[in-house]
């Protein structure tokens, strides 16, 4: 493998791919809509936006790399296939790009804070920092608390641009009220959905790599309870998103949102549960690999639907 497609295997170029898209939906669907029509002009606009976007992908990147750097020997068991640490690039060199990474993230936060109204970017952004670096020397070892640390950090994708208008929607007299409840609403119900979500896929991932796990003394839910208990886990938050996705439709509903509602139905219901079909037929590494795809997938799905209040707010 050449250098540099080892190098974008190590920071998950996919996954910051739907970062960026993620936060790109969120804003043109959503926040610039809401905003335009209260005709206030948002704090994540033209370069600030493409800023904030750069500064999240950078620290997810950054994490990517420490957490394969610290799992070297677990990934030996679970894909030795896909090693890229101390296999193409040099651990040296790995920490260089963690640490360059993760300074840049927190620069870019800093900048934004001091050319526009958002505040405390930065400090947030050492705090994602933080929270990357404990959870791949420590907190992905422990019973859920990886899990929710992943989870919290991947609807913080979402919240982060909401954040980043807050100054706007608590001070700005025509966004009160009507506006920041709209916003806040849809915020939640995307953050939600996101954290409930990888909430599962984090769960699944621990089903498919316990093996590595338990010959290194991690103490994920897999191990400390056992696969039938952590397939009830996966199911019970399976049952509450499906259930909470579906009262969600008879709400648009009521707006005749019926693409909207045809969409989420189709793309994000069903798939959840065939999942919830596959979970308990799931009994190897490669079909909760499989699993944890198609949660991805359905993830995916899910964000996308943002397009449809681009067309209806």
């Amino acid at each position: 493998m050449k250098l540099l497609p080892a190098f974008f295997r190590l920071v998950r170029w996919p996954n910051l791919v739907f970062i960026a898209i993620t936060q790109l939906l969120f804003v043109y669907s959503i926040v610039h809509p809401i905003f335009r029509d209260a005709g206030v002009l948002p704090n994540t606009y033209g370069i600030y936006f493409i800023l904030l976007v750069a500064s999240s992908v950078f620290i997810a990147a950054a994490g990517y790399i420490i957490n394969d750097y610290f799992d070297l020997n677990i990934d030996l068991v679970n894909k030795p296939t896909k090693l890229v640490v101390d296999k193409i690039i040099s651990r040296r060199w790995v920490i260089f790009w963690h640490l360059f990474l993760s300074f840049l993230g927190i620069v870019l936060g800093f900048y934004i804070d001091w050319k526009t109204n958002v505040r405390f970017l930065g400090f947030a952004n050492i705090g994602c920092v933080l929270l990357l670096f404990l959870y791949s020397i420590s907190l992905k070892k422990r019973l859920l608390s990886g899990n929710v640390v992943i989870s919290l950090l991947t609807a913080w994708v979402i919240l982060v641009v909401t954040y980043c208008e807050s100054s706007n929607l608590i001070n700005h007299s025509t966004l009160r009220n009507l506006y920041t409840q709209k916003i806040t609403r849809i915020t939640f119900l995307y953050a939600g959905f996101a954290f409930v979500i990888s909430l599962i896929r984090e769960v699944v991932k621990d089903a498919e790599d316990i093996e590595g796990d338990r010959k290194y003394g991690c103490f994920t839910m897999p191990i400390a309870w056992g696969i039938n208990a952590t397939k009830v886990f996966v199911a019970v938050w399976l049952v509450v998103l499906t259930a909470a996705l579906s009262i969600v439709q008879f709400y648009v509903l009521q707006f005749k949102w019926w693409w909207s509602a045809a969409y989420c139905i189709l793309f994000i219901i069903i798939p959840l549960l065939y999942i919830f079909k596959k979970l308990y037929q799931a009994g190897t590494s490669k079909e909760y690999h499989k699993l944890s795809t198609l949660i991805k997938l359905t993830m995916f799905t899910g964000i996308l639907s943002m397009i449809f209040f681009r067309i209806y707010l």
